[in-house]
């Protein structure tokens, strides 16, 4: 399939994700080889998850199928500019390429605005909205000794 029409097919799902009241207006794909591997649309609301948004519905079927914690070598089509928590999941997922239609401007426009989150995340921790404290620095080193002494860890 062309990038085109791997992006109509995404903007088709999200169409119907709204008209079936299952979410937001998002839908994403994760393509392998000109094939689609996984899908999603965002179910944040049908599924009281935060976290389900279209990418990371997509990038967890994805990863199960392939039985990997990595999409080497795959492309996400998504049919809006991925949020900042999407944008993290998809840099540990390492895909090659992503391709998204709508700006988050855009989004923005209808409702979906992640611009506080990037003011936010430019803050110190106690100027914040949700005010972030860290506590027992010291003590937290001891999983970090635990992975480093661990011959077998997978590196990721």
């Amino acid at each position: 399939m062309t990038d085109q029409q791997l992006m109509a097919h995404a903007i088709e799902l999200a169409v119907k994700n709204v008209r079936a009241g299952r979410g937001g207006p998002f839908a994403a794909l994760v393509v392998y080889d000109g094939r689609i591997l996984a899908q999603g649309t965002n179910v944040v609301t049908s599924t009281n998850d935060p976290t389900a948004h279209a990418e990371m519905v997509a990038i967890r079927k994805a990863c199960q199928k392939l039985n990997s914690f990595q999409l080497t070598g795959c492309e996400i089509f998504a049919t809006c500019e991925p949020c900042p928590m999407c944008m993290g999941a998809i840099y540990w997922a390492r895909p090659a390429r992503v391709v998204f239609a709508a700006t988050r401007a855009d989004a923005a426009r209808v409702g979906f605005d992640d611009a506080h989150i990037y003011r936010q995340l430019r803050l110190p921790h106690a100027r914040r909205s949700i005010p972030v404290h860290r506590l027992m620095r010291p003590e937290a080193q001891a999983p970090f000794r635990e992975w480093q002494r661990k011959a077998d860890r997978v590196h990721y």
